[in-house]
C-alpha cells in the first residue's frame, strides 16, 4: 500500500503566494510613508486643535469629554466649559497654554500652581479659565470661557 500525500493544487499554491506577496508589498508601502514623504501629514495628525472655542488651542492628545462639557454658541459668542482628559503631564499643559494663548491675543492675568493648576486669561470682552488637574492615570483639563459683563449685551444678564 502506497502512502498518500495530500497534494496542493497548482492554482491554490499560486493564490497563496499572490496573497503573501500582496501582504508583504502592503507592509512595505506603509513603511515608506514613515520615512519622510508624509512628514507634513504626520505633523498635521499631531498638531493642536481648536474645538468649540475658536481662539483656545488645545493639544491633540487631550480628548473631549462630551458628558462633562457644556458650550453655548450664538453668532459672535461662544461660552461655557469644555472638559477634556488625556495622558499628558500637567506641567507640559501649563507651558502649552502659557505659550499659545498669547498667539490668540489672550493675556495671562494670574496663575495658581499646585495639585490643581489654574491659569486665568483675559481678552477684550472675555475671560478664560484653564483648570488642570493631574490624577494617577489621566490629566483632566477644563477650559471655561465667559464674556465679561461689560462686554456682553445687557439682555444676556436679565
Amino acid at each position: 500500500m502506497g502512502e498518500s500525500h495530500p497534494r496542493i493544487s497548482k492554482t491554490a499554491a499560486i493564490a497563496f503566494f499572490m496573497i503573501l506577496l500582496l501582504l508583504l508589498a502592503g507592509g512595505c508601502a506603509s513603511q515608506k510613508g514613515k520615512s519622510g514623504d508624509d512628514a507634513g501629514e504626520s505633523a498635521d495628525r499631531n498638531a493642536p486643535l481648536y474645538y468649540d472655542f475658536g481662539d483656545v488651542l488645545v493639544p491633540r492628545e487631550m480628548k473631549v469629554d462630551k458628558n462633562a462639557s457644556f458650550v453655548f454658541r450664538t453668532p459672535g459668542l461662544s461660552a461655557g466649559v469644555l472638559s477634556l482628559k488625556g495622558r499628558v503631564e500637567g506641567s507640559s499643559l501649563i507651558a502649552f497654554f502659557e505659550n499659545n494663548m498669547a498667539n490668540d491675543n489672550w493675556s495671562l492675568v494670574s496663575a495658581f500652581k499646585s495639585y490643581r493648576n489654574i491659569l486665568l486669561f483675559k481678552k477684550e470682552s472675555r475671560w478664560c479659565v484653564i483648570n488642570i488637574t493631574e490624577k494617577k492615570m489621566n490629566t483632566y483639563l477644563e477650559i471655561w470661557v465667559s464674556p465679561t459683563i461689560a462686554g456682553a449685551s445687557p439682555e444676556l444678564y436679565k
